[in-house]
């Protein structure tokens, strides 16, 4: 998901940081050879892609993808107080 060098950037990113956290990131980015902006667009473009991949997609292992899916495709068990609960009038019917 990497932005060409020659795409023109129409956002801008405005951020306030403490005095402490600027050192850490800018000596990061020199570590890293980055210019300041080329580091924080790095990185947040991998936690980006780190925290939407860990809500759409997960990996198993062969054992643990069968035992996923036998439990996908056991019958559903109805908890005997949730059959009470639901035989019972709806408060919001008269």
């Amino acid at each position: 998901m990497a932005v060409k060098e020659k795409e023109t950037r129409a956002g801008r990113w405005n951020l306030r940081v403490a005095s402490d956290e600027d050192e850490l990131v800018r000596a990061a980015a020199e570590e890293s050879e980055l210019d300041l902006t080329g580091f924080v667009r790095h990185a947040a473009l991998v936690e980006a892609q780190r925290v939407l991949t860990d809500r759409r997609r997960f990996a198993l292992n062969e054992q643990d993808w069968d035992r996923f899916n036998e439990l996908l495709d056991r019958p559903p068990k109805v908890p005997a107080g949730l059959e009470k609960l639901f035989s019972k009038p709806s408060v919001f019917e008269e």
